[in-house]
């Protein structure tokens, strides 16, 4: 009996050592914009994987590929446009694998929720009178990619010129929407699915036409060998990680 019981204990000791021997960090880098659905998709994932650890750092595509290019421990990149993908490809091309767009996005023009700004379209927006003496809320042209869409459209309907002296340039889009949410800007630009998050205190005000600023689309990457990276980033593209995209406002790749 005591041999019995010793081997059980035995047993159990290598079957303990054994599961924390597979399990497995994996460290998410991921553009702000995708703070909220990836903290939901992550419950099924580690509900599925309860060995697996998913570590996230949210921030500005921007700051992530550099700290990528640094050789910061990123098992698994998302960015919020092609640009800074292609700068992690060129900076780590040796680490940066299974590269594909996971998802879209649209851009609009939001105000805070108490706003008494109504229009029917974006060319209907008299930018200088809105604004005023106050200043329109968006990521750093310079580097955030929501700001680099805004700019692009607002190029696209001639009005650049009349804001850009009026930009409250933030770090990230999530930045850009608090700024409208704390009403300390009239108007910002953000992704529809940054304004859904926030639904109770801002507004879409109006939506920019596809044709104004090109697309929004987030591509995603292994940035490590660990074959948890890839596990996760093939979980992104299951029936359930789908549905909760949709769910938050991102629409699928046709």
């Amino acid at each position: 009996m005591k041999k019995t019981l010793t081997t059980l204990a035995l047993t159990s000791a290598f079957a303990l050592l054994s599961t924390t021997a597979s399990a497995e960090n994996i460290t998410v880098f991921a553009a702000a914009s995708m703070t909220n659905v990836l903290q939901e998709i992550n419950k099924d994932f580690e509900q599925k994987y309860p060995q697996d650890k998913v570590t996230f750092s949210f921030a500005s595509s921007s700051v992530l590929a550099k700290q990528i290019e640094q050789d910061a421990p990123a098992d698994v990149f998302i960015s919020a446009d092609t640009k800074w993908m292609d700068y992690v490809k060129e900076k780590q091309p040796s680490k940066t694998q299974n590269v594909e767009v996971l998802v879209k996005n649209d851009l609009v023009l939001i105000a805070p929720i108490s706003s008494k700004i109504q229009a029917e379209n974006i060319q209907s927006v008299n930018f200088s009178k809105e604004l005023a003496d106050s200043y329109l809320s968006v990521g750093d042209p310079d580097h955030v990619p929501a700001g680099k869409y805004a700019k692009k459209a607002l190029e696209y309907y001639k009005v650049w010129g009349d804001v850009e002296n009026k930009l409250a340039r933030a770090k990230n889009v999530r930045d850009a929407l608090s700024f409208v949410e704390r009403n300390e800007a009239p108007l910002g630009i953000v992704y529809s699915t940054d304004a859904k998050v926030s639904a109770d205190k801002v507004k879409i005000v109006a939506v920019f036409p596809q044709e104004s600023y090109g697309e929004v689309v987030y591509p995603a990457a292994t940035t490590s060998s660990k074959p948890e990276a890839k596990k996760f980033l093939d979980f992104l593209k299951t029936p359930e990680a789908k549905a909760k995209f949709e769910a938050a406002g991102f629409y699928p790749v046709q």
